[in-house]
């Protein structure tokens, strides 16, 4: 059975309409909005103030492992920018390597300090693709793909593996590692139906979470790839088109959630414990 809605609530309100977030080790979050906002949000969600403006529309965001930077995907400027975390410093990063972006979308850090990106190519189109570039911001297409517009992506587990969302496939789609760093076999892990899945993340048993643009629910996949709904929110008010998720709170086992058709972040008392990001480091979270 689905969790009841009430286990959701407003963490924190006053953002533009926020694509995605991303919980740094010091309990501060970070957020974007759809004119450019970068924010940064009060552990306790009690204070939301922005700190950098890229002068675009924010996608996705994430911290770097070392915790000192912020990886910033950009629509309006198909482009990945870096904000310094101390002194604020913004500056563009990557316009996508060896091919530029036409949608650079969402991303995720390995510990070793690389950074997956997915260019979601162009709606409704199946020329999706994932890039790969290294901390110097070296790099390009890792897998040409093509995806049905590749949307929020994840290091597996394992560490051996991405899954990454594609929008209309509809669905989620697993691409190995290969020892050398190269992409290696791709296999679709789930499908829905009458669903646009936007945004992933694993809890510590392995198992997937995903958000939906389209209804306003989120997916749980077991590790055995059996699929059913998390939460659902059908006057989409407390969850209203959830993009993209993360887990986070003091004992890192609430789930929080990105809201593009909001105002706000919502937090969903899971009470699971999250898989740890490159950013949280080893018993960190």
């Amino acid at each position: 059975m689905p969790l009841p809605l009430s286990r959701a609530s407003i963490f924190a309100d006053g953002l533009d309409h926020s694509e995605c977030l991303a919980l740094h080790p010091d309990g501060h979050w970070y957020a974007g909005g759809e004119a450019g906002q970068i924010y940064r949000i009060a552990p306790d969600g009690s204070k939301v103030e922005q700190i950098a403006d890229t002068g675009g529309f924010v996608l996705g965001v994430a911290v770097s492992p070392d915790g000192k930077w912020l990886a910033i995907c950009d629509l309006k400027n198909k482009c990945v920018f870096k904000l310094e975390l101390v002194g604020l410093t913004l500056s563009e990063w990557t316009r996508g390597g060896d091919k530029a972006f036409q949608i650079p979308n969402h991303l995720a850090f390995t510990p070793a300090g690389d950074l997956f990106v997915t260019d979601s190519g162009a709606m409704g189109k199946a020329i999706g693709r994932i890039h790969r570039f290294n901390r110097d911001g070296d790099g390009g297409v890792w897998h040409a793909g093509p995806f049905k517009f590749a949307n929020g992506i994840a290091i597996g587990p394992d560490g051996q593996s991405v899954f990454l969302c594609c929008t209309w496939l509809p669905g989620v789609e697993r691409i190995e590692i290969k020892p050398d760093g190269s992409a290696g076999r791709r296999s679709v892990y789930a499908r829905f139906t009458k669903s646009l899945p936007d945004g992933l993340c694993f809890d510590a048993r392995g198992n997937l979470y995903v958000s939906c643009y389209i209804p306003a629910r989120i997916y749980k996949i077991t590790p055995q790839r059996k699929v059913s709904i998390l939460i659902d929110d059908w006057e989409a008010h407390t969850l209203c088109n959830p993009t993209n998720i993360a887990f986070g709170g003091k004992n890192f086992d609430e789930l929080f959630a990105a809201n593009l058709g909001r105002w706000h972040i919502t937090r969903i008392a899971l009470k699971t414990r999250g898989l740890p990001l490159a950013s949280h480091g080893k018993g960190s979270a």
